[in-house]
């Protein structure tokens, strides 16, 4: 289900310090007037690297199209000397995962407490925020292509993306030939682009499309919550979990980009 737009969210996500170029001099970018909780009008005046972010030179990895932000929050935790990117088009659905981010290391007492979130975002994430390997970034993945040099990203997730069921639709989906030609011009020669969903027909789609691209399928299930290999370290989704418990089965496919 989708948020009901929070009003102010867009202020909130541009003044946030876990957000890219959100008040900070990082990109430079210049903000466009927008009519909804969609901050995708940018103009990106240099491009982001993993040293103009973080400061170091660790591996990138990006989930397009983030949801809540559970999956790449615990990812983060999990893999300390990895940089991570959690992408998504609505502001009102950055700010909850931002939300969920802070939480995580708030004491009991005060979560939850809404009125203290903008102080306490501060007090909590500026202090380590030189430390933390993860941002948030509200933007299309149609313009990834202007915010990242090419070849320069080394893995790339997608999980539970809008399936678009319409055959008129089907150019929307993220795993469409025109959206593969972007990640391929993105990632770095040989890395990995990972999808999940518990769409049986969009998976179907998405098997087709990579065969058809320059990717290379490595792996696939379409139950993998029982397959024992490529469920091993596996972190859920907060559709992940909901899905699941309903009875779908959770489809996921692994794919290489050329290696040149």
């Amino acid at each position: 289900m989708r948020l009901r737009h929070k009003k102010g969210a867009e202020t909130e996500v541009l003044n946030s310090p876990l957000v890219i170029n959100a008040g900070d001099d990082i990109i430079g970018a210049t903000q466009k007037p927008v009519g909804d909780d969609i901050l995708s009008s940018r103009i990106w005046t240099s491009p982001l690297t993993s040293e103009s972010i973080f400061g170091n030179n660790n591996p990138l990895h990006l989930e397009l199209g983030m949801g809540k932000g559970k999956f790449i929050i615990e990812l983060s935790k999990q893999n300390p000397d990895i940089n991570y990117i959690g992408i998504e088009r609505s502001a009102t659905i950055v700010l909850k995962a931002i939300d969920n981010y802070v939480e995580d290391d708030m004491p009991p007492s005060i979560v939850g407490a809404d009125t203290i979130r903008p102080q306490r975002e501060v007090e909590l994430c500026e202090p380590e925020l030189n430390n933390s390997n993860l941002r948030f970034m509200c933007e299309n993945v149609e313009n990834l292509e202007k915010v990242f040099p090419p070849h320069s990203i080394d893995k790339i997730y997608l999980n539970f993306s809008d399936p678009w069921p319409k055959k008129r639709h089907e150019s929307r989906r993220l795993t469409h030939k025109k959206f593969l030609s972007i990640y391929e011009k993105l990632l770095k020669p040989s890395s990995l682009l990972e999808f999940k969903t518990d769409n049986v027909g969009l998976f179907d789609f998405s098997l087709e499309e990579i065969k058809n691209s320059n990717f290379e399928l490595l792996d696939y299930t379409y139950d993998l919550h029982n397959d024992e290999r490529l469920n091993k370290d596996n972190i859920m989704t907060e559709y992940e979990a909901k899905f699941s418990k309903m009875g779908n089965k959770i489809c996921k496919l692994i794919a290489k980009s050329s290696k040149s």
